[in-house]
Parts: C-alpha cells; sequence; structure tokens
C-alpha cells in the first residue's frame, strides 16, 4: 500500500504561559500574519498548545474565525474519571476538539517525576479518546555521556508504544534536553541521525507502514535561524517549538520554513 507524504508539524509549546486573553491576541495575530504571507495553504500543519485554562477560549476563536490551526494540550491523565484533584480526562480534551496532547514532556518526566509505564498509560488513555499523542522522548547530557546517542529515547520510546495498535496514529517528538533553553540546538545529523533511529522502533514495533507515515518532530532550541536545516533531513517532519512559540514572528517564520529549502 502506498503511503501519502508526511504533511509537516510546527508544534508550539506555550508551556505555562500566555493567559485566555493573551492567547486570543497571539493566535489572532499569527493567524493574520500567516495569512497576509499566503502561508495557510495545508503545506504545513500549525499547532498550538496552550495552557488548560485557553483551551476552551481558542477552540472557541479557532471555529469562529476558522483559522486552520490544531488544538493541543499540554498534558492529560492516564484515568478517564474519578476522584483525580488536578487531573485532566482525555474525554474533556476531546469535547474541545483537542487534535494532540502532548504526552512525556522532558519537564514531566523531570519535574512530575513521571516514569516510562505513566507516560505509556498516558498514551493509550490519549488514543482512547480520539486524541493523538505527541510522544516526547529525549536524553540529558549527564544519559549522553553515560548510554551514548539513541538509547534513552529508543528505551523510552519502546515503552511508550507498548500495547499500541499498529493503525494508531502517533507523532513522536524527539527532545534532546541536553539542549533546550540552551540555545545550543543539536546538529541536523544529530538530530537525523535520532529521528531515523526512533522511526525504526516504530517500524520494529507496529510495522514498516506505521513507521512511513508517522511523523517524527525535532524539540530543542528551534529557532527560525536554524529550522529549514533541520528540515532537510529526510526523518525529520515538523519541530515542537518551545520559547520560540510565544513571539508571533518568530514563530511564523519557523512556520515558512519553506521558502529557504526551495520546497
Amino acid at each position: 500500500m502506498a503511503i501519502a507524504p508526511r504533511t509537516p508539524l510546527i508544534a508550539g509549546n506555550w508551556k505555562m504561559n500566555l493567559d485566555h486573553l493573551q492567547a486570543v491576541a497571539f493566535v489572532q495575530k499569527l493567524h493574520w500574519t500567516l495569512k497576509d504571507a499566503k502561508h495557510e495553504d495545508g503545506s504545513v500543519e500549525v499547532a498550538v498548545f496552550p495552557p488548560f485554562t485557553d483551551l476552551r477560549t481558542v477552540q472557541t476563536l479557532l471555529d469562529a474565525d476558522k483559522i486552520p490551526f490544531a488544538l493541543g494540550a499540554q498534558d492529560l491523565s492516564a484515568h478517564d474519571s474519578g476522584a483525580y484533584t488536578g487531573e485532566v480526562s482525555g474525554a474533556f480534551l476531546a469535547k474541545l476538539d483537542n487534535r494532540y496532547v502532548i504526552i512525556g514532556h522532558s519537564e514531566r518526566r523531570q519535574y512530575h517525576a513521571e516514569s516510562d509505564e505513566v507516560v505509556a498509560a498516558k498514551v493509550k488513555a490519549a488514543l482512547r479518546h480520539g486524541l493523538i499523542p505527541v510522544i516526547c522522548v529525549g536524553e540529558t547530557s549527564e544519559d549522553l555521556e553515560k548510554f551514548g546517542a539513541s538509547a534513552v529515547p529508543v528505551a523510552q520510546l519502546t515503552a511508550a508504544l507498548a500495547g499500541v495498535k499498529a493503525d494508531a496514529e502517533i507523532v513522536v517528538a524527539y527532545e534532546p534536553v541536553w539542549a533546550i533553553g540552551s540555545g545550543q540546538a543539536a546538529t541536523p545529523q544529530q538530530a537525523q541521525d535520532v529521528c531515523a533511529t526512533l522511526r525504526g522502533v516504530i517500524a520494529e514495533k507496529l510495522g514498516a507502514d506505521a513507521a512511513a507515515k508517522t511523523r517524527v518532530l525535532y524539540g530543542g532550541s528551534v529557532k527560525a535561524a536554524n529550522i529549514a536545516s533541520f528540515m532537510r533531513e529526510p526523518d525529520v517532519d515538523g519541530a515542537l517549538v518551545g520559547g520560540a512559540s510565544l513571539v508571533v514572528d518568530e514563530f511564523a517564520a519557523i512556520i515558512r520554513y519553506q521558502k529557504h529549502v526551495g520546497v
């Protein structure tokens, strides 16, 4: 069966920034900027991941103004309902027309002690509710020195895919934790090598067709100045953007990377 080309995905993770009013202003300005540049033609999928408190407001704006951005949440509970104070169910996110949910982000692993088992449970919860999990994997500088390149991301992804069906739609995001916030991105070749290895894990666990269609993103100090070099690599299908996604002109330039790669 022929596999359709993978549509690049540029995703902005706003983390704990922007209240619902600021989020509305940001989305409107980003939309106007891209529309003026005639860059909402579907050649690149744009997704925004605001804080939980912004989701309903942003969803209403996207729907009312027919803004072609996908909506995503930054986390979800492994549980569907019950006495779990402060948790947010995948069922609730699905009702707000979220398409994506980030799972296993390095900050969740580090600050909230999320284990590979918790991440795997959250992946299953997302899929139960028709959400596409953006499964984050990556290594610290200590991991890199101790285990070598790709070892920790491979182990994390292998655990996250346990019990996932071959036809499930997922996204994988490689985060070199050693690069995040440092201003020191991985080289395009380093990103390519790890992303290709992760695609191999998908092939092993879910099959060749799944590996061919699954988008693997790079996320680590992504900027307008370096996005084109990453997107030239065959196994890099987009970017999970942190701080740069909070600046409209910078994020718009990242989304418009194609003008720099001649695509």
